[in-house]
């Protein structure tokens, strides 16, 4: 898939750092989990029983949840929390997800989040960021 670049207009600014942000709203993790087995990452029942557990592990509070399975594998999902999401996407075939989750409360420990995804999905690797959102 290309991402088309976005033709900068007045109203459209890249923003290179967030380190001067007046109002923070919360925090945006991009999450890559890298060598994993594929068998965790193939099927919906799999990545979801993961995941249920993720949100559980990291106390938030789960307001609705939607997945898709992709054939003849791979898998989307998102569950919506109180705080804001919790985005997981899966390529099994390189033995890779990649997960957001955007937090802006102060219940849910995102960094439970991140450790229980790195021992259930069997990461070799986890790397993230954290992009404050705001203005």
């Amino acid at each position: 898939m290309s991402m088309k670049e976005i033709n900068p207009a007045e109203s459209i600014t890249r923003i290179e750092s967030n380190s001067d942000l007046t109002r923070e709203f919360g925090s945006h993790f991009l999450v890559e989990l890298i060598n994993c087995p594929p068998d965790k990452l193939r099927k919906v029942k799999d990545v979801k029983q993961i995941m249920d557990e993720v949100i559980r592990k990291s106390k938030t509070s789960l307001v609705d949840v939607a997945f898709h399975q992709f054939e003849p594998e791979g898998v989307s999902g998102v569950f919506l929390i109180k705080e804001s999401h919790v985005a997981i996407h899966t390529w099994p075939e390189e033995s890779y997800a990649a997960a957001d989750i955007f937090t802006c409360g102060q219940e849910m420990d995102a960094y439970i989040a991140i450790e229980v995804m790195k021992e259930k999905f069997e990461a070799e690797q986890v790397r993230y960021r954290i992009i404050p959102r705001g203005f």
